[in-house]
């Protein structure tokens, strides 16, 4: 399936140096955080219900396409969201979910919308120490003679992206993660 909605809206973001983006929409009154990745590779789309601690990504091939089937576990979470009844009839197909939020992409990015880690952390929860979700800084593990961990490197690329993980791997340099909202500070790639 063609997502051709997306495509003003990855235009625009290139435009503006953005490489994710956050944005709302809304099926069958259930309101889902969407995030738009095109750091990674396949790009990504990241569909988040807080309220539910539901979540679901789908990679985005070369010509926007998706394969709009959804893992059985996924399927049976997102109809109860919905509030869908089963219905031999009148069966849901995630295609209709798709078809609908192709028609409700926004063309115009705002840089405002451009996530902050706390917000995906929120779902991409299936990191080192997910209880931390606010980034608070970096650290040469070189001057300690310590080497980053794979699994801080997962989290780094995870939340921050592939040109934080890359920079960290090759300079040998933790992103640090803190539980308290005080601490954390913005994402400034500076090392």
């Amino acid at each position: 399936m063609k997502l051709d909605g997306i495509i003003p809206l990855y235009n625009d973001m290139r435009q503006l140096s953005l490489k994710r983006y956050r944005f709302g929409f809304k099926y069958n009154n259930v309101t889902f955080d969407v995030f738009f990745f095109i750091d990674e590779s396949p790009y990504k789309l990241m569909f988040g219900v807080k309220a539910e601690n539901f979540y679901f990504e789908m990679d985005i091939k070369k010509g926007f396409v998706i394969d709009p089937t959804l893992p059985k576990d996924k399927y049976s979470e997102l109809c109860r969201i919905l509030g869908l009844q089963f219905d031999p009839t009148n069966k849901f197909k995630p295609a209709y979910f798709f078809a609908e939020f192709n028609k409700n992409i926004p063309v115009k990015a705002d840089k405002k919308n451009t996530p902050k880690p706390h917000e995906i952390a929120v779902y991409r929860t299936d990191v080192e120490e997910a209880d931390k979700i606010y980034f608070m800084g970096w650290l040469d593990n070189t001057i300690n003679g310590n080497k980053v961990t794979l699994k801080n490197l997962e989290k780094t690329r995870l939340l921050l992206g592939d040109d934080a993980y890359i920079r960290c791997k090759a300079k040998n340099v933790s992103s640090r993660w803190t539980d308290e909202i005080k601490k954390a500070q913005e994402v400034i790639l500076d090392f």
